[in-house]
């Protein structure tokens, strides 16, 4: 029987795995619940003063933990929110002892990354300036902020405020120090459903995510799905037991990269475009008519994350070189921008390039800066609530495909401010939304939600539907509906700049 070593999140000790360990123990398998360095229960002070903790202390708790275990013991490390940070950095340093990795409703950090960025609001590190070097432990409803609480009854809720206890911030800062990769051995990922993560979610990274993603079909990662919020090891200990020992036997479903649309992308617009002159500036490149100006201008604005190194960049692709010269040809100054989407912690950043693009164009003696449009594509859609919400009066129209519109749960880096579906109101601009029919369920749940509030805010929105295309459907189905779709788009767009 495996050994299991369980390291939970944030604010947490041993004590939260009591039950799972109970559960574990019952099948002869051994279980241990490890408390990290200042992380004991409420109901003393720590033995160590959060000041001198730090990540790498935390990973030295776990391969102290794992070198006490029997030579000839096979050991599965389970990290759970935070928990997988030390849990990684463990296994890197005792790779030969480790025979899986299990990722419990946890992100995918690498080396170099800090588990500030995953966590639901950045300015905690500001807060525990004056905390004594620690972020003060949730109470009551703050829990939700942290994860999904479906699930936990209020005993358990109860529980965790009696025994929580503040986090070291240097655990949160310090970066993940790692030498191989974490994908090297055996994987398990437990996504809990209530929580926003899914097995669909996957699917749809894979599809079409960032290349990163696509470690995640290989052949010795799996997956299961448990019906519960972010706290499984409370709200369901038993489910998870079984979960745990169904992954150290090599079960979990494995997923593979679809052979056809939308990943099977071509290298052309769906679109047959003339080329136009194109101008770069800096990170803005304008796509120009050739009849005489001021023109009006639309601005598209990429969705993501993507990686920094990502060759070509969005504006390079066949979807923003397409979509840039189609609008010019249209007479329409079609602009297109490279923003730093990097991660999910960097919406603030995206949205500050938006904006400095937007001026960069409304200020080319060219361009009639009274007639705007913001067009965004899939994540980048985020990026729209601000503009929904206190648009200038220079914004004529707000267009939106294949969007997202709500941060799923799990995305807890996204800052509260970046929910189109939460800004959508009577003075908003006019809307024009082009869904997918064969969207991922994730994209198309906050769509939907999206057309319910923009419905009770009265708000204008022209639907454009697509009913056979996939998301990202501009280079993987070039068929007479998408390309009807993008042109009764870029009408409706084109109408609401020439009143």
């Amino acid at each position: 029987m495996a050994v299991f070593v369980l390291v939970s999140g944030p604010f947490t000790g041993g004590w939260v795995w009591r039950e799972v360990v109970t559960r574990l123990r019952e099948t002869g398998a051994e279980a241990y619940g490890v408390t990290l360095s200042g992380m004991a229960d409420g109901s003393e002070p720590p033995a160590v003063a959060a000041a001198d903790v730090d990540l790498e202390r935390h990973v030295e708790d776990v391969v102290g933990v794992i070198d006490g275990i029997g030579a000839d013991e096979e050991v599965v490390l389970v990290g759970h929110d935070y928990g997988i940070h030390p849990v990684l950095g463990a296994a890197d340093r005792r790779p030969e002892r480790c025979a899986r990795v299990v990722y419990l409703d946890a992100g995918m950090p690498g080396d170099g990354d800090t588990p500030l960025a995953l966590v639901p609001d950045a300015s905690v590190a500001e807060r525990a300036g004056g905390a004594g070097g620690a972020v003060p432990a949730p109470s009551g409803g703050e829990w939700a902020r942290w994860g999904s609480t479906a699930g936990l009854s209020a005993a358990d809720l109860a529980r965790l405020d009696r025994m929580a206890v503040p986090q070291p911030l240097r655990t949160l800062t310090q970066p993940l120090g790692l030498r191989g990769n974490p994908f090297d051995r055996p994987v398990t990922g437990v996504l809990c459903t209530a929580n926003g993560s899914g097995i669909a979610m996957v699917e749809m990274l894979l599809a079409s995510g960032p290349p990163e993603f696509r470690v995640l079909a290989g052949p010795r990662v799996g997956f299961f799905e448990l019906e519960t919020g972010h706290w499984p090891m409370l709200s369901a200990p038993g489910p998870l037991a079984e979960v745990l020992l169904r992954a150290a036997a090599d079960e979990g479903r494995r997923l593979t990269v679809p052979d056809g649309p939308p990943s099977a992308r071509t290298e052309t617009f769906l679109l047959d475009v003339a080329e136009r002159p194109r101008e770069r500036r800096g990170t803005v490149d304008l796509h120009l008519p050739e009849a005489e100006g001021p023109w009006p201008a639309v601005l598209f604005v990429h969705g993501g994350p993507v990686s920094p190194d990502r060759r070509p960049t969005p504006r390079d692709s066949p979807t923003f070189l397409g979509y840039g010269a189609y609008l010019a040809g249209l007479g329409a100054v079609g602009a297109t921008l490279d923003h730093r989407l990097y991660g999910l912690d960097a919406y603030p950043k995206a949205a500050e390039d938006v904006a400095a693009a937007v001026e960069l164009v409304r200020a080319d003696p060219r361009v009639d800066g009274e007639r705007i449009a913001l067009w965004f594509l899939s994540a980048g859609g985020l990026l729209a609530a601000d503009w929904l919400a206190a648009p200038p009066p220079w914004l004529r129209c707000v267009a939106l495909t294949y969007p997202l519109l709500a941060a799923p749960p799990d995305w807890r880096a996204v800052p509260e401010r970046f929910r189109p579906v939460e800004a959508v109101g009577a003075s908003s601009p006019p809307v024009v939304l082009t869904r997918a029919g064969l969207e991922h369920p994730v994209f198309q749940a906050t769509v939907d939600a999206f057309l319910v509030a923009a419905g009770r805010a009265g708000a204008e929105v022209d639907l454009v539907d697509v009913p056979h295309a996939h998301h990202g459907f501009e280079t993987s189905d070039h068929t007479d509906e998408t390309r009807a779709a993008v042109a009764r788009a870029a009408r409706a767009v084109l109408a609401r700049l020439r009143v």
